[in-house]
């Protein structure tokens, strides 16, 4: 694990403990994502952030006008230090160790589903569900279209990948032929 993961996942945890005794834990999330994505996905917001000339109580100063009353002073704060420790970088990692915590906390998980069509509200939720009552958990899916898998869908929760592709069953039935070919 890098460090900066490492750094990333101490913030997240720590925002989430905050935002729980809050009691803000799904509305912190949903701000620290849209402050993520505004931040650093923005190039000149970006470069601002990381420009050495630029003083942090400036930054801070922007940043804070920009997002209060926008978002949680527990996102704000959390913001805030990480420009003040020079740690902004780390933004969209802390925003994953805290949806990490967040769905751990509150049996949910994040699915990636990946089909080579663009699937209909009404399957990525049939899907969302199936997946849920297999692991247990609420599940949250997003999808990508990756017209090379030809045909079915793979799924991504967490570090695990269901593959019911075409282009999957072919390379293990091609795997299977060549072991027994051997």
């Amino acid at each position: 694990m890098s460090r900066s993961s490492v750094i990333a996942g101490r913030y997240g945890r720590a925002l989430f403990e905050a935002a729980q005794a809050h009691g803000i834990v799904s509305e912190a999330e949903e701000q620290l994502r849209v402050s993520a994505e505004a931040l650093q996905g923005d190039a000149l917001i970006a470069k601002f952030l990381d420009s050495p000339n630029v003083a942090d109580d400036r930054k801070i100063e922007l940043i804070r006008q920009a997002l209060t009353g926008k978002v949680a002073d527990v996102v704000l704060n959390t913001v805030d230090m990480l420009i003040r420790r020079g740690r902004i970088g780390e933004l969209n990692g802390v925003y994953e160790a805290y949806s990490k915590a967040a769905g751990e906390a509150l049996g949910r998980a994040d699915a990636v589903v990946y089909s080579a069509i663009e699937l209909s509200e009404a399957e990525l939720t049939d899907i969302a569900a199936r997946f849920g009552t297999l692991i247990g958990k609420q599940i949250r899916a997003r999808q990508i279209v990756q017209p090379e898998l030809l045909g079915g869908i793979r799924v991504r929760i967490g570090n695990r990948l269901y593959d019911g592709s075409l282009a999957g069953k072919l390379g293990r039935m091609e795997q299977a032929l060549k072991s027994k070919a051997l």
